[in-house]
């Protein structure tokens, strides 16, 4: 193995394993105490007599998808050395921020300088990835070691091109468990959030986008993995456009900086949700017969040839759905997706690529995927699998791109539920604050 590999990582190693290079460094995998045993690598505990193997040996069932860890084996580990070539040119993208997304932009490269935690919340589709620019810049250019990573493999696929083309010249990373490639050493990377469990004090800069999102949220184990993979002098950035109440806390108590942006780049609001109730709609659609506002949705579809995004709440509803509305819109190319699927990476980019006209989703589809000129309909938006959080993500699909900045946006209910009413509001209310802020800047100038 190269020893770059082993820089600021994890390699798992048998036990006896000699070390003949004096720069890396041996660590176990396990913690044993008397009736239980815990992974070094993602921090769960186990019961001794479910993780046990032969000859009192034990290994970790929780993360067994990034290679089994077990007491047969030691971690091995080099100190990140920073070892990357100057360039004369980082940054090749040449677009312009927004007055608003400057102002984001420049406290973000401040927290970078200064190594401290740092709360970027801003709405869906305001352009948080190009605000990032010119820190990851700055970070790049004193040699510092950059990670951006998401809880799911569809964010980091859209982020790779579109980072390659802001950075031609940086030799960027790609890491998630779908891929084929070996890895290698880089000064910037992207990365599933779990593929972090991989890394050791590896990251001076650590951006974990969508940080509300599933299956990051509350997930002890992730949250470990981020702190064990920044240095100890290094920092967090946090990317959302809907914290929860624990990092909402850190802002509160000053344990985080925090920007905020309401406003989307292209300067036009958010689309507001069109909520209709329709009682039974789930045993119409078993009957093959569509509710009215879902056939008028999908007829202004068809006619205007934009495509569509239909969520449902649980995946044995994808195929019902599709053969409704196949029964009913039968020239319509569609395709079901979920995130169990193997073919759901390639379905995504026959959407990208126009060769359908619509997806049938579940929540796998909430964010980080950007469409453009697309309409959304919920159906059971009041159903408990949708939270607030994911209903305004969903929304936020629609009216992304500054050629059709608006959309449709049909939530199709039971009742009203507590979420949907957030969800609401919530867009409301950002649509008003960014209202506030344009109108005070105009006041300015």
């Amino acid at each position: 193995m190269e020893k770059s590999e082993f820089f600021g990582r994890l390699v798992l190693m048998p036990r006896d394993w000699a070390i003949t290079d004096a720069n890396l460094q041996k660590l176990p995998t396990m913690q044993i105490s008397e009736n239980r045993v815990r992974c070094l690598r993602c921090h769960t505990w186990h019961l001794k007599q479910a993780v046990s193997l032969p000859r009192n040996e034990f290994y970790c069932p929780s993360c067994l998808q990034l290679g089994r860890v077990s007491t047969l084996e030691n971690f091995v580990t080099a100190t990140e050395p920073n070892h990357f070539k100057p360039l004369e040119t980082y940054l090749t993208w040449h677009g312009e921020l927004t007055n608003s997304q400057k102002r984001c932009s420049k406290e973000v490269l401040q927290a970078f300088e200064h190594s401290r935690d740092h709360l970027l919340w801003a709405v869906t589709g305001a352009g948080k990835t190009e605000m990032l620019f010119p820190g990851i810049t700055d970070a790049l250019q004193k040699g510092k070691r950059v990670c951006l990573a998401s809880p799911r493999v569809d964010v980091c696929l859209e982020l790779f091109p579109r980072l390659q083309d802001a950075f031609q010249n940086v030799d960027i990373a790609l890491l998630h468990g779908h891929q084929t490639d070996p890895y290698h050493y880089a000064q910037l990377t992207i990365a599933t959030t779990h593929q972090l469990l991989r890394f050791y004090h590896a990251f001076d800069v650590l951006i974990i986008d969508e940080v509300d999102a599933f299956p990051y949220a509350q997930n002890e184990k992730l949250m470990y993995a981020t702190k064990q993979a920044k240095k100890p002098t290094g920092m967090c950035l946090y990317l959302t456009a809907t914290p929860g109440k624990a990092l909402m806390q850190k802002v509160k108590q000053k344990q985080i900086g925090v920007s905020y942006l309401p406003q989307r780049f292209h300067g036009f609001p958010l689309t507001e949700i069109k909520p209709k109730l329709v009682f039974n709609w789930w045993k119409k659609v078993q009957n093959k017969k569509l509710p009215k506002a879902l056939k008028r949705f999908l007829a202004e579809c068809q006619q205007t040839g934009r495509q569509f995004l239909v969520f449902v709440p649980h995946i044995n509803q994808l195929k019902v759905v599709l053969n409704a509305i196949a029964q009913n819109f039968p020239t319509l190319k569609l395709t079901t997706v979920f995130s169990a699927d193997e073919q759901r990476l390639e379905k995504v980019q026959l959407m990208r690529d126009g060769k359908v006209d619509g997806l049938i989703t579940t929540t796998i589809l909430e964010r980080g995927v950007t469409f453009p000129k697309i309409d959304v309909c919920v159906l059971g938006a009041d159903d408990g699998t949708f939270s607030s959080a994911a209903l305004v993500q969903i929304a936020g699909r629609v009216g992304r791109n500054p050629q059709r900045p608006t959309g449709t946006v049909l939530f199709i209910c039971d009742g009203i539920s507590k979420a949907v009413n957030e969800a609401i509001h919530q867009i409301r209310f950002v649509n008003h604050k960014a209202k506030e802020e344009s109108h005070a800047v105009s006041h300015l100038s």
